[in-house]
């Protein structure tokens, strides 16, 4: 279990020179100095309505963060998951949690973020988080069931996803292909016009009350959000409805349109 994160900064005297506005803005990690960032499960970093929040390759943080004349604080730490990880997730998330208590500025050059400490020596570099959904492609990881809960993808199965230029989305629901269309915008996304194939499939067992209710799913999203390797989909009222991991570039096509 990790010990405490982003602690409060103390304080020191005001760094010179404006900078870039940093609130609604994500990053990915790319750099952190002697650690190796995998490339998967990369701590992230967003800072939105005066919070920082995302994940340190283990546990997801969530903390206050204060920005002007230059500086920047984060912490102290608020709500925050305590999950256990291996190696070497866990080494890597408390460097990442180490480095963020002692921010002090930000250097900011469109694509990339550098987080500096007192002395303006470079604590954790980032890479601007991929926003769009046009040519990517997902698996599915857990959905609502329309039951009050998100449950994983049973074992045996795979849930597929992808969406086109076109505006056109289409994947494996775990037994039929299905397709549809689909709207994104500013993080808001709407998926319409769905319709599958109509194969019967008995294994594994209830796959396809599984499929209806990810079906089911995807008629309710209202956004979406990118994350690293991670992209959630939420209703109206900011339910989880679908928690999807990037496929891998030369992965096959997930799925296609009904037949």
């Amino acid at each position: 279990m990790l010990g405490p994160l982003l602690t409060a900064c103390t304080a020191l005297s005001p760094i010179n020179g404006p900078r870039p506005a940093i609130d609604a803005t994500a990053w990915v990690l790319t750099a952190l100095p002697g650690m190796a960032v995998p490339p998967v499960d990369m701590p992230t970093l967003r800072f939105e309505a005066g919070r920082a929040q995302g994940s340190d390759g283990c546990n997801r943080y969530n903390a206050a963060y204060t920005v002007g004349d230059g500086r920047l604080q984060i912490g102290p730490r608020g709500a925050s998951t305590l999950m256990a990880c291996p190696e070497p997730a866990s080494r890597l998330a408390a460097a990442f949690n180490a480095a963020m208590a002692k921010v002090q500025s930000y250097r900011l050059d469109g694509q990339s973020l550098v987080l500096l400490d007192a002395g303006g020596a470079a604590l954790a570099s980032f890479a601007a988080q991929g926003t769009e959904l046009a040519d990517t492609a997902w698996q599915v990881t857990a959905y609502n069931n329309g039951q009050q809960a998100v449950v994983g993808v049973k074992t045996g199965s795979t849930i597929t996803m992808a969406f086109t230029p076109q505006g056109r989305v289409s994947g494996s629901g775990g037994c039929n292909n299905y397709s549809g269309s689909y709207t994104a915008s500013a993080g808001q996304l709407t998926i319409a016009s769905v319709a599958t194939t109509r194969r019967a499939c008995a294994d594994p067992e209830g796959v396809m009350a599984q499929e209806a209710a990810f079906l089911r799913a995807l008629e309710k999203v209202a956004s979406a959000r990118r994350e690293g390797l991670q992209l959630e989909l939420r209703t109206p009222t900011g339910a989880l409805a679908v928690t999807m991991v990037q496929a891998p570039a030369g992965a096959p096509p997930p799925g296609g349109p009904p037949r």
